[in-house]
């Protein structure tokens, strides 16, 4: 690879010689000194074992070989030249097509509300969002980020928090009507839980009891595979559900859902990231993303503490 490189760099320099006229005119429109340009011209014509420049203190000219190789040379130079030229306008303004993969609840409640305005500030890229609970592969997705509550598990990757997460614990008034209301975390175990088919660990709901953090392991005779799934079904009164008060912030204002347990509640708030590939190469598109997210999500939390207890005390 580094041949290749060291064979453009010798093309570019030869053409430049070429066209301005003399060593010192290329090399300062290179930023460097005649003898290294002249190095690497004589490099070629070592290469070849011909003579490309017949140069003097008073004359400069080319030689048949040089006319023949600086033909083909000035077209190769040229093309490299106009496919960066393209590439930077390209990546100059944020355009093409961006694939986003977020959670079900995130990406409904959160993301979706924000596309208007993100497409009017960036108005040439396509946006392609798919959403789903499960832990993607962004490669296997061909997707370009990933919205996720924690960061994936994936060290070639990177994630950039967005803002925090609060869960709350809530049902409906019809449920907490038939089947009463639990005022201890133990008393979930004779209530039909709402749970996860996926990752288990979405099973064992944290509470403070005495002080101390504990973690109840809740089930029932329906399970889901995405927290808005679960949503759906709190709300059709099936059973109590732990979900992200972005997603059922507004069910409680309006009397759908009913908090519950909040003085167990244990404080602890989950980051919302965007995973991508590494910053490096990141498109721009990309960063205009992440950083819209950043920008509206992080400036507004409505699912943190404060207007939670605001909204639940109403």
């Amino acid at each position: 690879m580094e041949r290749e490189q060291d064979r453009t760099s010798r093309m570019e320099a030869f053409v430049r010689v070429v066209n301005a006229g003399s060593f010192s005119a290329a090399a300062r429109a290179m930023n460097l000194t005649p003898s290294a340009v002249s190095k690497l011209v004589s490099r070629i014509e070592s290469h070849f074992g011909v003579r490309l420049i017949d140069r003097s203190t008073r004359q400069f000219r080319l030689t048949p070989e040089g006319e023949l190789y600086y033909e083909r040379c000035q077209k190769i130079v040229a093309e490299i030249e106009e496919a960066e030229r393209a590439v930077s306008e390209f990546t100059s303004q944020p355009r093409g097509r961006l694939s986003v993969n977020a959670s079900m609840g995130i990406g409904i409640h959160r993301i979706t509300p924000l596309i208007p305005e993100f497409q009017r500030r960036y108005p040439q890229i396509e946006l392609d969002l798919s959403l789903s609970d499960h832990l993607v592969d962004l490669v296997e997705k061909q997707a370009e980020v990933a919205i996720r509550v924690g960061p994936l598990e994936d060290s070639t990757l990177v994630a950039r928090k967005i803002c925090d997460s609060r869960r709350v614990v809530v049902a409906s008034p019809d449920y907490l009507a038939r089947n009463g209301t639990p005022k201890h975390p133990e008393d979930l175990l004779a209530h039909n839980c709402l749970t996860y088919n996926m990752r288990a660990t979405l099973n064992e709901w944290p509470f403070l009891i005495d002080g101390n953090m504990r973690k109840i392991v809740v089930g029932g005779p329906v399970r889901g595979d995405s927290g808005e799934t679960l949503r759906h079904m709190a709300l059709a009164g099936a059973g109590i559900a732990r979900l992200g008060w972005f997603q059922v912030g507004p069910d409680v204002r309006a009397g759908r859902l009913v908090p519950l347990l909040e003085e167990y509640h244990a404080g602890e708030l989950q980051g919302i990231y965007a995973v991508f590939f590494g910053m490096r190469h990141t498109s721009m598109r990309v960063k205009c993303f992440v950083n819209f997210l950043v920008e509206q999500m992080g400036r507004e939390q409505p699912w943190l503490a404060a207007e939670y207890a605001t909204s639940a005390a109403a």
